[in-house]
């Protein structure tokens, strides 16, 4: 029976991981510096082919937001070349020993970090995503299968066929990266259900699109990205620094999983607080979706927010705001419509500090900093595969380590039992 372009990817991808499981740390980092090196050799080709995407995206009147986030210019694209070379400085993880001991039978074991295997990604308009996902997975042993979104499939394409042909220069199989070429909503629905070939999926993008995957695939799912994340700023919070904290969340990458989407606002410093946080937002046009006491205290300019409002990733120059009496409402408001990815407050009080740290269910809670330090390459984990926000397996930014399992190897001298 002839195999789907998608089936015929998975049995490609799973000829040649045991190939890249066990190859050296050596042979794969000479192939991470023969990507970095051809990305910027390579820099006009992908200006070319990005170029196509963007025009199209105007087309389709994508948002500012969202074409920044397609963007592909010389220094981005050094920027993720630079990414590739931060890997190869990190240290191997495949082979690591977690821990090791002796039964009282004699039996000596070692638990041992080894790859997933074959890895599928789904993702959306961030082409940068295509050269981070494949250069992890290959630091970590493991082959990878891209599925992009048609936004950035130009892009999509030129960085992948450059990733193929340094990584086959350097002795490595061509095949332990692929993109799907089919983004059809088929081809998606095929990589979910590619159980005979990949050992997980993971999906990066919106809520949609993780929804779908999570209740539609029959392969493991690591779910990652959607961030609805939250700053309450307290009572005591020093209000310039909560300012500036909103800010660089909001503003400084909106369109990113771990910009700040709302923000809850002590009732004992709202009319100080207020007309500062958007005094500084207006530099942006940042349109702001506010509850009654917020409309009383700025005026018309803020919109009505509803249930929708509160529960949005806008991932657009766009803010949820709400008064809350005091952090059990903070807490609670975050409980009921934050996305467990990020969430922030600004307090000089311990004793918030510590609760909210305790109570709120998130991969990544702050005290007194941006939520956009959620990030691989922020924590010192290099590049990320994605922001996990579930509990099995991985939670938070997704490096190496995550992107490794276990293996048990046991020696003896004979024992029976």
């Amino acid at each position: 029976m002839e195999l789907t372009h998608v089936e015929q990817l998975g049995a490609n991808a799973k000829a040649v991981a045991v190939t890249l499981a066990s190859a050296s740390p050596k042979l794969k980092n000479d192939a991470l510096a023969a990507i970095a090196d051809a990305l910027i050799a390579r820099t006009d080709e992908i200006i070319k082919a990005n170029a196509v995407d963007l025009e199209n995206a105007v087309k389709n009147n994508m948002s500012k937001a969202m074409q920044d986030r397609l963007l592909l210019n010389a220094d981005r694209i050094k920027g993720i070349a630079d990414g590739v070379r931060k890997l190869i400085s990190l240290d191997e993880v495949v082979g690591m020993v977690d821990e090791g001991f002796v039964r009282p039978n004699g039996l000596r074991i070692r638990k041992t970090r080894v790859p997933l295997g074959v890895i599928g990604i789904i993702f959306e308009s961030r082409p940068n995503v295509t050269v981070d996902a494949a250069t992890l997975c290959l630091k970590a042993g493991n082959c990878v299968i891209l599925r992009g979104g048609k936004e950035a499939f130009s892009s999509n394409v030129c960085l992948t066929n450059i990733m193929r042909d340094a990584v086959a220069a350097a002795g490595l199989p061509a095949d332990v990266v692929q993109l799907v070429q089919d983004t059809t909503r088929e081809s998606s629905n095929q990589l979910m259900k590619l159980s005979q070939y990949l050992d997980v999926l993971i999906p990066r993008g919106g809520a949609g699109l993780i929804n779908a995957v999570a209740q539609n695939a029959t392969v493991p799912v690591i779910r990652t990205g959607t961030g609805n994340c939250h700053v309450f700023v307290d009572e005591s919070a020093d209000l310039e620094m909560a300012v500036n904290i909103v800010d660089n969340g909001k503003t400084q990458r909106p369109s990113v999983c771990n910009a700040v989407e709302s923000v809850l606002i002590h009732r004992a410093v709202a009319e100080k607080f207020l007309p500062m946080m958007k005094a500084k937002l207006d530099e942006h046009n940042v349109t702001l979706h506010g509850d009654a006491n917020t409309q009383n205290i700025l005026g018309e300019c803020v919109l009505p927010a509803n249930e929708d409002d509160y529960a949005n990733e806008y991932l657009d120059y766009q803010l949820a705001v709400k008064i809350v009496e005091n952090v059990d409402e903070a807490i609670a408001h975050i409980g009921q419509y934050g996305t467990n990815h990020s969430e922030c407050i600004v307090t000089k009080s311990l004793d918030n500090a510590n609760r909210f740290q305790r109570e709120v269910d998130a991969a990544a809670v702050y005290v007194n900093a941006s939520t956009r330090f959620t990030d691989g390459g922020e924590f010192g984990f290099g590049a990320e595969i994605g922001i996990s926000t579930q509990k099995l397996h991985a939670r938070g930014p997704m490096g190496l380590m995550e992107l490794t399992t276990v293996k048990y190897l046991i020696d003896g001298d004979g024992q029976i039992r």
